[in-house]
């Protein structure tokens, strides 16, 4: 069976139910707080003799790269993995882009030659990206690399159809006696780029507490997320797709009709599966030396989202996390489905938890090859696991994985086939590569 049609199953599943429903303003399946019951997920969880990664039988992880290791660049693997995306090299080859949410006071890895900004104007300011280029067949590392580097808390992103990471800074810092540069912007790192890139901000992709993106590959505009509790959803509309150092229109998500709050942190505005037409506000002043986009952005009209945080496109919709929304503030899934030939979106609050034990903090996610979406949960409670979790298409959440540090997991993402999900145990760094039974 062709491997990309898992993917769409869970992107289509319930599309032309989403259209139709959308219009009589009825509900889909999906579920509130909706457990790992029956025959869900691949069964139970089983404790790792590591003491790092719990997994269900028949899966494995192998270790990618960790902190401290030698790259061929003469820098070290520096900490705090964060968002990743996977790429086709060609030739038999893969390339993970690989995040690191950095502040100044962090280490670096090493004696970094350029980069975006510096501390004191002396030394590069440790935030960026890695790049790990593998054997795609063996998953043996052939090279490793700093690729981005002078920008601070670089935290999420997403991939792009062109083949470039789009890394961004979850930190809106303006320029001081110590710093250069203003900061929260997104950067572009070619996944092929083999060597330490020109750090060049997209301003006009808004300056803002930046969390993830993702790329429509229909039409070039590219959706991002932003984690603040009074957060917005943002679109990047280029002047030439594939082209985003050109600019373009930057807007906000609008309901139509709809609450204007989908947190639900005061009642239950925003039920769940109840499609909303949504439109977009164009915002001005979108370097915004304030950091006012999203005050700006709400009292125009646009829906205000509890902590934004991962992103996923697939085939005509896109998932996104919101970390901490819903009645019991443990996390909320939304889906957006752009309109086709001028038509309008839509939105609807597919997954709201209940329960720890259900869902806790979802922050990075993607999609498996069997239609599952995969989310990592970003929670520092008295709880000491983070879980990857599994979702199914009709909201029923289950245990994925289980991590047994307390960090976050982080990243996740496959491999272009589907077999491998990689993924990040957040400090100290640790990338894995999980294989087992994904396509089944």
């Amino acid at each position: 069976m062709n491997p990309a049609l898992h993917r769409r199953q869970f992107l289509n599943v319930t599309a032309s139910a989403f259209a139709a429903l959308a219009a009589s303003g009825c509900t889909t399946g999906a579920r509130v707080g909706a457990g790992a019951t029956g025959a869900v997920g691949y069964g139970p969880l089983v404790p790792d003799p590591q003491g790092l990664l719990d997994l269900p039988k028949g899966f494995s992880y192998r270790v990618v790269s960790r902190l401290g290791d030698a790259m061929d660049d003469g820098l070290t693997v520096p900490d705090k993995a964060d968002g990743m995306g996977c790429f086709d090299l060609g030739n038999g080859k893969i390339a993970l882009v690989r995040n690191h949410e950095l502040v100044p006071t962090d280490g670096s890895g090493g004696n970094i030659p350029a980069g975006f900004d510096k501390i004191d104007g002396k030394v590069v300011m440790p935030g960026g990206t890695t790049t790990i280029v593998l054997d795609a067949a063996t998953l043996a590392v052939e090279q490793q690399y700093r690729s981005l580097a002078g920008t601070i808390r670089n935290c999420a992103g997403g991939t792009t159809p062109w083949g470039s990471w789009l890394t961004c800074e979850e930190a809106v810092v303006s320029p001081s006696d110590r710093n250069a540069q203003a900061h929260g912007w997104v950067f572009e790192v070619p996944a092929d780029a083999g060597r330490l890139v020109d750090a060049v901000p997209l301003k006009a992709m808004g300056r803002f507490n930046h969390e993830a993106a993702a790329v429509d590959p229909r039409t070039g505009i590219v959706y991002m997320t932003e984690d603040r509790g009074d957060s917005l959803l943002y679109r990047f509309i280029p002047k030439v797709p594939g082209k985003l150092a050109q600019g373009g229109k930057l807007q906000a998500l609008v309901l139509e009709g709809g609450p204007a709050d989908s947190r639900n942190w005061d009642g239950a505005d925003m039920a769940v599966g109840t499609m909303h037409a949504a439109s977009w506000i164009e915002l001005d002043d979108v370097e915004a030396p304030e950091d006012d986009l999203r005050t700006r952005g709400a009292a125009a009209g646009a829906v205000v989202f509890a902590r934004g945080e991962g992103i996923h496109m697939g085939e005509g919709e896109l998932y996104f996390c919101c970390t901490n929304g819903g009645a019991a503030k443990l996390g909320q899934v939304f889906r957006l489905r752009p309109g086709k030939a001028g038509g309008p979106d839509a939105l609807s609050l597919f997954y709201e938890s209940t329960s720890p034990d259900q869902f806790n903090y979802g922050d990075n996610l993607t999609v498996a090859e069997n239609g599952h979406l995969v989310v990592c949960e970003d929670q520092y409670t008295d709880v000491v696991d983070n879980h990857l979790r599994g979702i199914t298409p009709d909201g029923i959440a289950y245990p994925l994985a289980r991590l047994r540090v307390q960090t976050e997991p982080a990243g996740a993402c496959f491999s272009p086939d589907g077999k491998v999900l990689f993924v990040n145990s957040y400090s100290p760094t640790v990338t894995l590569a999980i294989t087992g039974p994904w396509i089944s």
